[in-house]
C-alpha cells in the first residue's frame, strides 16, 4: 500500500509518498518539483508511480505556491520566477540534510525530477550538486539564461511594469551559476532522462533538442541518457512520460 504523509522539512511544506512498510526505513529517494502555478499535490500521480517501484518521493511546495502561496499577484509571481527556481535549488540541500539526519535515505541514492519549472530546477540542481545520482526532466528548459531572456521579453510585452535592462543584466548574472547548459561537464555521465512534448508552446522543445545534441557525445555510457519527444503533446505530461520516469529511477537509482 502506498502511503501519503503531509509534513514540513525546514519550514518547507512537503508530501511524502512511499510504500507504507518503508515509511521509516532508509530507501532511495526522489525529490520531485512541480511546475509554475502548480503545487506539491500536482505531482501525486507521478510520485505514486515512482513510489510503487520502492522509492520514497518527496514533493515540496515552491515559494508562492501551494501552502506558501501567500498574497502575491500573478504578475508578482511571474517576476519572481527565477527567485523561485533558485530557492528550490537551495532548499534541496536542506531536504537532503534532513533525510540523512533522520536516516530516511540510503547514502548516495538521491534522485531529482521535475515538471516544467520543476524541470528547470532539476537542471540547476545537476549543475549545483554532484551528489544527485539520477535525474528526470519533463518539459523543462536546460538553457536557463536563454529561456530567461525569452520570459523577460514576454513579460515586458504583457505588463505595464517593465523589467529594466539593469534588472535583466543582474538576473542573467545570477542565473549563469546555475545554468547547466554553460557547464555540461558537470553532468559527469550521471543518468538523465528528458521528455518533451513535440508541440509545447510554453517551453519550446528546441531547448531540449539543442541541449541533447550537445551532451550526447559526452556520455560514455549511452544507457545513462534518454531523450523522448512525444508527438502531438503540448505543455502537459502524459501517461508515457510518467511511466518512463518511474522506469528510469527504477533502473538508475
Amino acid at each position: 500500500m502506498i502511503q501519503i504523509n503531509k509534513n514540513s522539512i525546514e519550514n518547507i511544506p512537503v508530501l511524502t509518498v512511499v510504500q507504507a512498510e518503508k515509511m521509516n526505513e532508509s530507501v532511495p529517494t526522489v525529490v520531485y518539483y512541480h511546475g509554475f502555478n502548480g503545487e506539491k499535490e500536482s505531482s501525486l500521480t507521478i510520485a505514486y508511480k515512482i513510489a510503487e517501484k520502492g522509492f520514497r518521493v518527496i514533493l515540496p511546495d515552491s515559494i508562492f505556491h501551494g501552502e506558501r502561496r501567500g498574497n502575491a499577484s500573478q504578475s508578482e509571481m511571474e517576476l519572481a520566477f527565477w527567485e523561485i527556481v533558485i530557492q528550490n535549488i537551495q532548499e534541496l540541500n536542506e531536504i537532503k540534510s534532513y533525510l540523512e539526519a533522520e536516516n530516511l535515505v540510503i547514502p548516495g541514492q538521491i534522485g531529482i525530477g521535475g515538471t516544467s519549472m520543476g524541470g528547470i530546477t532539476t537542471y540547476g540542481a545537476l549543475k549545483t550538486y554532484s551528489w544527485v545520482k539520477a535525474a528526470a526532466v519533463l518539459m523543462g528548459s536546460p538553457l536557463m539564461t536563454a529561456h530567461a531572456k525569452k520570459l523577460i521579453e514576454k513579460f515586458n510585452q504583457a505588463n505595464e511594469r517593465q523589467i529594466t535592462q539593469e534588472e535583466k543584466v543582474e538576473t542573467m548574472k545570477r542565473l549563469e551559476q546555475f545554468d547547466l547548459s554553460l557547464h555540461t561537464e558537470k553532468l559527469a555521465n550521471r543518468p538523465l532522462f528528458i521528455w518533451h512534448g513535440e508541440k509545447d508552446p510554453i517551453v519550446p522543445v528546441q531547448y531540449s533538442e539543442t541541449f541533447y545534441t550537445e551532451i550526447e557525445n559526452q556520455y560514455t555510457k549511452a544507457e545513462n541518457l534518454q531523450f523522448i519527444i512525444e508527438k502531438g503533446r503540448t505543455h502537459n505530461i502524459s501517461r508515457l512520460s510518467i511511466e518512463e520516469t518511474a522506469k528510469w529511477f527504477e533502473k538508475h537509482l
